[in-house]
């Protein structure tokens, strides 16, 4: 059921207006996503791919259709309640890192609880924690620069995790990594699906990367064209 969903969309169409008129980018897209699913998403460049995830992570909004997340309709809220939605809901992770690079790891972990006014000791606590679980317990006093990039991506996926969201969103997480590194990388993100029941999307390019989720969602001019298992891509190295 639609309610019980983590996402689910329907009918959602977004338009871009130009000089020119109007370029669609996203055409009748229908989406659900459970508890708990590994969802890859992939697409040619300008497949409406990326909007399609900014959207879901409430930092787009559709021309017409639904988004329903974690069962509140995202179109009905106002921008404080959907800034509360997706700090509670959703944990972001990117190409980039995106780390503070005067803040040392704890702080950047940490950082999404000053917004919902943690104090500071629990803050500290839960950066800890999130740190740990990543694989990078005593790095808390760490600098971004001190670290290598694999390290980094590890920093921002406990950040995504300190509040311990059902949902997190992946744009090309492993894209600037190498082949090794991206392989622990996608580890972290199977067991925190698997151990946790995080449930996980995935933006990637890479059929390598996609071959560790369970479902796939491909998209061609704003079209869902493929939705379902992953079985025609490559098995993912054990």
């Amino acid at each position: 059921m639609a309610s019980e969903a983590v996402i689910h969309v329907e009918r959602l169409c977004k338009q871009y207006e130009t000089a020119a008129g109007a370029v669609p980018v996203l055409r009748d897209v229908n989406l659900t996503i459970a508890p708990g699913e590994f969802v890859a998403v992939m697409g040619p460049s300008g497949s409406g791919k990326s909007t399609f995830m900014n959207i879901l992570g409430c930092l787009d909004t559709p021309t017409s259709g639904s988004y329903v997340l974690n069962g509140k309709d995202v179109g009905t809220l106002d921008t404080d309640q959907l800034a509360q939605l997706r700090n509670e809901v959703i944990g972001f992770v990117f190409q980039g890192f995106n780390l503070l690079p005067r803040a040392n790891l704890e702080d950047n972990v940490a950082l999404p609880l000053v917004y919902r006014g943690v104090t500071k000791t629990a803050r500290t606590a839960q950066a800890l924690e999130m740190l740990e679980k990543v694989g990078l317990k005593g790095y808390g006093n760490s600098m971004s620069n001190q670290i290598s990039g694999g390290q980094q991506q590890r920093a921002a996926i406990a950040r995504a995790l300190v509040n311990r969201p059902r949902l997190i969103l992946a744009d090309e997480p492993t894209g600037n990594l190498d082949t090794a590194t991206s392989r622990e990388i996608m580890h972290l993100f199977t067991r925190l699906n698997k151990e946790d029941g995080i449930t996980i999307v995935l933006v990637t390019h890479e059929h390598d990367i996609a071959a560790y989720a369970k479902r796939l969602v491909q998209f061609v001019d704003g079209r869902v064209v493929h939705d379902g298992a992953v079985t025609h891509l490559e098995e993912a190295p054990a």
